[in-house]
C-alpha cells in the first residue's frame, strides 16, 4: 500500500524545512506532502524532489497572515483580491512542482462577520479557484477542521462541506478527510466516511489525542486501514501527525499495519 505521504511541515522538524525531504526518503518513502511551502523558493523545493525521487502530492493555499490568527482568507468579503493573488500563487507552486492538490483553508469567522455572507463569499471563492485550477488540472480540496484545536473555524461539518461541494456543482472541488478532526467531532469514523466516499479525495491521519503517530491513541488504525482497503481507497494517505518523539522512530506502525495487528 505504497499510498502514504509525509507531511514535511509537521513531521522532520528537528532538522529545517528543506533537509525534511532526505528524510522522508531515507525513512522508505516516495510521497511527501506540505502545508505551506511559500517562504522557501520553488526551485529549491523542485531540486530536492528531483535530488531523492519524492512527489510532492498536496500544498494548502496560503492561509493569509498566520502569525496575526489569519487560517485561510476565503470567507472574507473584503478580502477578495488577497484570496486571488494565493490562487495564483497557489497554482504557480503546484504546477511547478506537479501537485495534484491544493488545500483551501477557509478562515476563522469573526463576531462582525455574519456566517451567511461568509458562506456566500466562500461558495463564490471556491468556484472562482476550482475554475482557475481546472485549467492547469488541478483538484480544490476543502476540510472539515475540528474547532477545538482552531476555536471559530468556518467550516467544521462535513455534511455542509459535501453539500456546498454539491452546490458549486465543478468536478474538481473535493473533500480532505481526516480521521483526527473528524474523530475529535464525530466519531464513526468510517461510517461517515464510506457515506460520503465519492467525495474524497485526501485523507490525512493522526491519533487522538495529542494528534500524535498511529498507535499512541485512541483510534484502531488497524481497522481504519483495513476499511479503507475494502471499501477501495485508491488516495494517498497523508501523514500529518506531530510526532510523540523523534520523527524517524514515529513509523513503527507501518510494520505493524503490513503485519495487519497493532
Amino acid at each position: 500500500m505504497n499510498q502514504f505521504a509525509v507531511n514535511v511541515s509537521t513531521i522532520f522538524t528537528e532538522v529545517p524545512f528543506l533537509e525534511r525531504f532526505q528524510k522522508a526518503r531515507e525513512c522508505g518513502f516516495s510521497l511527501v506532502e506540505c502545508q505551506f511551502p511559500y517562504k522557501y523558493p520553488v526551485e529549491r523545493i523542485r531540486d530536492e524532489l528531483h535530488q531523492h525521487q519524492l512527489s510532492l502530492v498536496l500544498i494548502n493555499l496560503p492561509p493569509g497572515n498566520w502569525e496575526k490568527g489569519d487560517r485561510g482568507i476565503a470567507i472574507f468579503p473584503n478580502r477578495t483580491d488577497e484570496f486571488q493573488r494565493s490562487v495564483e500563487e497557489g497554482i504557480r507552486y503546484a504546477t511547478e512542482l506537479n501537485v495534484p492538490y491544493i488545500h483551501c483553508m477557509a478562515g476563522v469567522l469573526p463576531a462582525d462577520l455574519d456566517r451567511q455572507k461568509a458562506k456566500e463569499t466562500y461558495m463564490r471563492h471556491l468556484y472562482d479557484a476550482a475554475k482557475q485550477m481546472a485549467n492547469h488540472s488541478l483538484t480544490l480540496l476543502i476540510e472539515p477542521i475540528n474547532p477545538f484545536d482552531m476555536p471559530n473555524y468556518f467550516l467544521t461539518n462535513i455534511h455542509e462541506a459535501v453539500s456546498m461541494i454539491k452546490e458549486i456543482g465543478l468536478t474538481n472541488i473535493k473533500l480532505q478527510y481526516d480521521f483526527y478532526h473528524m474523530q475529535r467531532m464525530n466519531g464513526n469514523l468510517m461510517t461517515t466516511f464510506e457515506t460520503y466516499f465519492d467525495w474524497i479525495k485526501h485523507v490525512q491521519i493522526a491519533d487522538v489525542p495529542g494528534r500524535h503517530e498511529p498507535g499512541t491513541g485512541e483510534i484502531r488504525y488497524e481497522y481504519i486501514f483495513q476499511r479503507l482497503q475494502q471499501c477501495g481507497y485508491k488516495g494517498f494517505i497523508g501523514l500529518e501527525y506531530v510526532p510523540a518523539g523523534k520523527s524517524e522512530h514515529s513509523f513503527h506502525w507501518r510494520k505493524l499495519f503490513i503485519d495487519h495487528r497493532f
